[in-house]
């Protein structure tokens, strides 16, 4: 299958940092399809060879492991092409047209890797040269809108220009292995669906942390924050896998009408459950794997007295008769004590402990980052002297690294969803209205804080966050993983 992979935005950081490495490695692993074409349009003037020059110089950047050797970038570059295009200028995108019209590839993938304010105008521009045929995919990376109305605003445009079939809303988290897996987990094996309700489970948390600050990004990250960045998508994406109804086949509308029902059945906040049921934090200065960090505050661009949250904590339900009582706690944030991606689902209590010791309850641990796998939480019998009546508990635990179990056929996130893009399949993208009632849920804490003069609490750099966070689980007797 021939295609062409358009990148506007090719010289921007998104490009060169994660979607160049992620279609080289593809290319490396014989994954990537023969007779494609990679076109990187830009403002600036450059030549072909110059453009190769770029990327070759940016691979240095890359981990080791995956950074190709001369001979491997040179059979990989003569795939790259570049050209200078003005957004705004209606006959750049003729030429467009005209340069994918003389090979007429069975498929063109055109990914916006720009800012989100200009996909409306790249669309309608698109629409206007007639690069929207059946052929045409585009390819819109986050963040899609800042808040319910602009997310709405650009979903009008590319509805008016692309079929939603055409459109695809990435989200790289949906690209995770492990989170491929939370849907064969649950949907091909026989053991865990049984467990997976109200009955069985006391609670379920999904943590996303970091231990970097906002770096030179201080100006963007500000008009963002934590909520925008990584709660309204990211999270939520998670939480929709977890406790949606199986789908009737594994087909990308049969999953994601399943996703939509979950956001649809979330608990809807109110301007006083915000101020119970939501933490927001900053990060003050402190210390980080042994070195000394600054605040929030003290970042490069970011502007004084800022009220912006760099953490999020908080409290929800799935308002339906599978997870009825069950809250879902979420929470991210930055400068935190270590960098992991996890969900934790808490197990309840046996209901009639026999053994001597405290009872420790089942918990199914899904590791994101930087591991990649599960672990299972269990106990077992000590041995210990004193008969049955005495015996003691120890807990054990089953651990699956997927790194190790499939060695050499992991992908990483943003090549599988290259590659799926490429290919047409949609099961790991977001469709419109998911990502419109995802907003709309988040809408009622955007305007709570708003209207709070107070702004978000601190936390020193290297900790897991404001206490608050901590005190809002413990009202309902719970305690985040690591205070286990």
């Amino acid at each position: 299958m021939s295609f062409d992979l358009v990148f506007f935005g090719g010289t921007g950081d998104l490009t060169w940092r994660k979607l160049m490495p992620a279609l080289f490695q593809a290319f490396r692993h014989g994954k990537l399809p023969p007779g494609g074409r990679i076109l990187a349009v830009a403002r600036d003037e450059r030549s072909d060879d110059e453009y190769r020059a770029f990327i070759k110089e940016r691979f240095v950047e890359v981990d080791s492991a995956k950074r190709p050797s001369d001979e491997e970038f040179a059979r990989f570059a003569e795939l790259l092409h570049y050209r200078r295009m003005d957004l705004s200028k209606p006959e750049h995108y003729a030429g467009l047209k005209q340069w994918l019209d003389e090979r007429g590839a069975d498929t063109a993938v055109l990914y916006l890797a720009t800012s989100p304010y200009l996909f409306p105008v790249i669309c309608e521009q698109l629409g206007a040269a007639g690069l929207n045929g059946p052929k045409v995919r585009v390819v819109l990376e986050k963040p899609l809108g800042h808040d319910l109305a602009s997310a709405q605003q650009i979903n009008r445009v590319v509805r008016a220009v692309f079929h939603e079939s055409q459109a695809f809303r990435i989200d790289h988290y949906l690209g995770k292995p492990a989170v491929q897996n939370l849907m064969a987990l649950r949907f091909g094996n026989a053991l865990f669906e049984p467990l997976w309700r109200r009955e069985s489970i006391a609670n379920i948390q999904i943590t996303l942390a970091e231990s970097l600050g906002v770096g030179t990004r201080g100006d963007y990250y500000d008009t963002t924050g934590a909520l925008r960045d990584m709660i309204q998508n990211h999270a939520l994406q998670l939480l929709t896998m977890i406790a949606m109804e199986p789908p009737s086949t594994n087909d990308a509308d049969a999953i994601r009408d399943e996703k939509l029902k979950v956001l649809k059945s979330l608990k809807p906040f109110t301007a006083e459950s915000v101020a119970r049921d939501v933490v927001r934090g900053q990060y003050k200065a402190g210390g980080v794997a042994g070195q000394a960090v600054k605040g929030y505050l003290d970042e490069v661009k970011v502007p004084a007295g800022s009220h912006c949250e760099t953490f999020v904590a908080l409290r929800t339900e799935v308002q339906n008769w599978r997870w009825a009582g069950v809250p879902f706690y979420l929470r991210t944030g930055k400068r935190m004590a270590g960098r992991h991606a996890q969900i934790v689902v808490n197990f309840r209590e046996v209901p009639h402990p026999i053994f001597a010791g405290s009872a420790r309850a089942n918990k199914l641990v899904i590791k994101l980052q930087p591991e990649d796998g599960l672990e299972l939480h269990l106990l077992a019998a000590k041995g210990s002297v004193g008969g049955a009546q005495g015996e003691q508990l120890a807990p054990v635990s089953l651990d699956l690294d997927f790194d190790k179990a499939f060695a050499h056929e992991r992908v990483g996130a943003y090549e599988r969803l290259l590659l799926d893009a490429i290919a047409g399949r949609l099961n790991l993208f977001v469709r419109s209205d998911e990502q419109e009632q995802a907003w709309r849920w988040v809408m009622p804490i955007l305007d709570a804080w708003a209207h709070d003069a107070n702004g978000p609490r601190t936390y020193a750099a290297g900790s897991w966050g404001p206490p608050a966070a901590s005190a809002m689980v413990a009202r309902d007797g719970c305690t985040w993983d690591e205070e286990q």
